[in-house]
């Protein structure tokens, strides 16, 4: 059970930080967040795709980690074995979260019944006189690039809403068993409506770098073969023997 926190000199004096720390956190995750800043690196490594949050009205940007629900084909025997570790993974066990004390103001966040936080670990908050040690100067840093880049991941997704650049897509996988699955509700890139922006759009987006996180999306839908092999890999009886990529609009056409 977590016990997040926002960090307090006054209360944290004493807690320190495990130098080797493990991503257990994320053992039966199948999904992750991704900003649009890292989809140049995390795209030869995983499916890059959107989801819309619970409200329905808004996108959070995700790489597929696994084929199911709890599945996380990267994190094997405790070790992490893909080639590209998200930033928003690597920052537990702190976070970012709203000061309980300031209004309007983030302030960093920590889950102190993560396994690698006590006061027995090598890495201190703080130094003797009260002073933040460099270890944590590090991770406010580290979180505040991870603030920054998610601000700009929600202009990014917001451009594609408001230039009609998404479609709905479906993920049919079939196995050896028999057994067929759906997965719904990821978004990616409409080619067709991409090709057919107006000059002045597409010059637009080329300045401003946009088309840099929309081909590495685009390129990374080849990532979802390389899940199948993973799965196939791995000791289960429940092979992937085809998966095939649907629009959800043709589907309910049809």
């Amino acid at each position: 059970m977590a016990n997040v926190v926002p960090v307090r000199k006054d209360l944290h004096q004493n807690i320190k930080v495990a130098n080797k720390r493990g991503l257990e956190h994320i053992a039966n995750q199948h999904i992750a967040p991704i900003s649009a800043t890292e989809y140049a690196k995390a795209a030869n490594s995983f499916p890059i795709f959107l989801v819309k949050q619970p409200e329905g009205t808004r996108y959070r940007s995700i790489v597929m980690l696994g084929l199911e629900s709890g599945e996380n084909l990267f994190y094997k025997n405790e070790i992490w074995e893909g080639t590209y570790l998200p930033q928003g993974i690597a920052m537990m066990p702190f976070g970012l979260g709203v000061d309980p004390d300031k209004e309007k103001t983030l302030t960093t966040y920590i889950d102190l019944d993560n396994q690698y936080v006590g006061e027995d670990k090598e890495n201190a908050l703080f130094d003797a006189e009260g002073n933040d040690t460099e270890f944590y100067k590090n991770v406010q840093n580290s979180l505040g690039r991870l603030f920054e880049n998610e601000n700009m991941t929600e202009k990014f997704m917001e451009e594609l809403v408001a230039n009609d650049l998404l479609q709905e897509l479906e993920l049919h996988v079939n196995f050896s068993t028999g057994e067929n699955k759906k997965l719904v509700g990821l978004f990616g890139i409409d080619e067709k409506k991409l090709q057919e922006l107006s000059d002045d759009k597409v010059l637009d987006f080329h300045k401003r770098g946009l088309f840099i996180p929309i081909h590495s999306m685009l390129g990374s839908i080849g990532q979802i073969n390389r899940l199948a092999q993973l799965r196939n890999l791995a000791d289960n009886d429940q092979k992937v023997t085809g998966i095939q990529i649907q629009f959800a609009k043709e589907t309910a056409e049809a």
